[in-house]
């Protein structure tokens, strides 16, 4: 009998081949943050996984934070991202854009003239950032949006996700995880204004389900999916109180919508707190559309948690680095080739399409 991680799923309007994703990655390849020829080879060779996201890439000049990260606001990105896509399709796949505003995390090294980092509240994150020109650099101190920025922000984003599907997209992932700037509305640590957007769960999930909302008015909800990363650490993300009610809530709220899937990442297997079987049980029940898994997953675990119901479809990061033939080598059992860590964000062919 054939295992469920290899039968087809419908997702939305669209026949994936198998309920394997390759997970969305930054891999720092797009010079001038424009897609390239490299990025199709990269893409394309990875087509046998059901579903492809890309890496996240930016619906505006704000949300630019670092080096050498794609774009979807332009006609040159646009251009480039529709190589990559006719690849992809051309071998059978289907593709989501990740978008993906990185907020607070950020250096004006990274970004385009006239572009400023921005947050929901003026907390500068600790620690430093990549650039370039000079190297590591400290985090500056965002500048707190104003409504209108907000207002300009989501605008942003369905003009991205517009712009992604004229590029030959199948869909969008929002990137509400890993602390960029939709999990920066959501998370209390993050967020301390004292308007509409700020206090209660409720005013702290407006941004992202109002973005939810216009980006399935856009495109369509078949299109929409999200990302998120209760328990993440990364980027300043820190444990709160009210962790288990607000995916719970916002769960709900995105389930009215109608957006296509919620992709839960567990980043517990690279040394951050698990997110309790509770809270994605929670998401479960209260989204009625695809639930995607993601977080340290072999075979045999996601065969396991496909036939326990725990999720849909489940999602292979770093794996599908080093093996674009991840899924002959899941189905096969074949030792899968470990991927040369100094290689994830530089740029170049090296650690990105040697990989045989």
């Amino acid at each position: 009998m054939e295992k469920k991680l290899f039968s087809e799923y419908k997702l939305g309007d669209i026949e994936l081949k198998n309920r394997i994703v390759m997970s969305p990655m930054t891999r720092s390849r797009a010079i001038g943050n424009i897609p390239n020829n490299l990025m199709e080879e990269y893409y394309s060779l990875r087509a046998d996984a059901g579903l492809l996201i890309t890496e996240g890439t930016s619906p505006s000049p704000n949300g630019l934070g670092y080096s050498r990260i794609p774009g979807i606001f332009n006609k040159e990105q646009i251009e480039g991202w529709r190589k990559v896509t006719t690849a992809v399709h051309d071998k059978g796949g289907k593709i989501f854009v990740q978008m993906m505003h990185t907020g607070r995390v950020s250096h004006s090294l990274n970004m385009p003239e006239n572009a400023k980092v921005i947050a929901p509240s003026a907390l500068q994150l600790e620690g430093s950032i990549w650039t370039d020109q000079k190297e590591l650099q400290q985090y500056p101190a965002p500048e707190e949006m104003s409504l209108q920025d907000i207002k300009d922000a989501i605008a942003e984003f369905v003009q991205g996700a517009k712009n992604a599907v004229d590029a030959g997209f199948d869909g969008i992932e929002l990137h509400g995880a890993n602390g960029y700037l939709i999990e920066q509305f959501i998370s209390p640590i993050t967020n301390q204004r004292t308007d509409e957007y700020g206090g209660s769960i409720e005013n702290r999930i407006k941004f992202v389900l109002e973005v939810a909302q216009k980006v399935t008015d856009a495109i369509g909800g078949n299109k929409v999916g999200i990302r998120v990363s209760p328990y993440g650490a990364a980027n300043g993300m820190k444990f709160y109180d009210e962790i288990e009610e607000t995916y719970a809530i916002l769960s709900k709220k995105l389930s009215e919508i109608g957006i296509v899937y919620i992709h839960i990442a567990d980043h517990s297997s690279m040394g951050a707190p698990e997110v309790k079987p509770s809270v994605k049980k929670s998401i479960r029940d209260n989204f009625k559309g695809t639930v995607i898994l993601a977080g340290g997953y072999d075979a045999e675990l996601a065969e396991k948690d496909l036939e326990e119901d725990k999720a849909n479809l489940v999602a292979f990061g770093k794996p599908f680095i080093s093996n674009p033939d991840l899924v002959t080598k899941l189905k096969n059992g074949t030792e899968l080739t470990k991927p040369d860590t100094t290689t994830f964000y530089s740029p170049g062919a090296k650690g990105y399409t040697d990989y045989k």
